[in-house]
């Protein structure tokens, strides 16, 4: 029997499991795990730069206006993010109109102060998007229709703008949207 159990020790190999050295088998896991870890990373990395914004995105994310030549009264069309922009210089007149609006009557109530940065009440810088359905509205250049309110006029379903571009008569539930902006000087602003 003695011989018997010398036999199979023999086939099976040491009995030893106190093995205090790494084998070649945990060096086998260990690359093969490390050799999937930096294959996902490098797999990710294409599609999150992928993801990321492109150069001309990033150009068009703000623009400068120089508004040093629009005089009280008027307003110019300028282009942000492929949409247009109206900066309107109000005049004292506009200005106490706006004011003087009751906003509990307004369908979007936001006085001209919400609408505008301090001391700067007369720079009225909004999209040039109706809020109904993105028509470009009348009122910004030089003899278009400003509508009854004097603001802007929007010729596809007749939406009518007062001269803080809030909505006053019309399908437009919304008043004509404020984008971020600042005043990089006296004559510049920075629009996004």
């Amino acid at each position: 029997m003695a011989d018997l159990l010398k036999a199979e020790g023999a086939m099976t190999g040491p009995t030893d499991t106190s093995d205090s050295g790494v084998r070649r088998r945990d060096f086998i896991n260990i690359a093969a795990v490390s050799f999937a870890g930096v294959g996902g990373i490098a797999a990710l990395v294409p599609l999150i730069t992928q993801m990321s914004a492109s150069a001309d995105v990033l150009a068009e994310s703000s623009t400068e206006v120089d508004i040093a030549a629009i005089a009280p009264g008027q307003a110019i069309k300028a282009m942000w993010r492929k949409q247009p922009v109206f900066v309107r210089n109000l005049t004292p007149k506009e200005v106490a109109e706006a004011e003087a609006v009751p906003v509990a009557s307004l369908r979007d109530p936001q006085t001209l102060a919400q609408r505008t940065k301090a001391g700067k009440a007369n720079w009225l810088i909004t999209m040039g998007v109706c809020t109904h359905l993105g028509c470009v509205p009348l009122g910004a250049g030089t003899g278009e229709v400003r509508g009854e309110f004097g603001g802007y006029f929007c010729p596809c379903h007749g939406s009518v703008y007062d001269t803080a571009a809030r909505i006053r008569k019309g399908p437009a539930p919304k008043n004509l949207e404020v984008p971020t902006y600042e005043f990089s000087s006296d004559t510049v602003v920075k629009i996004g």
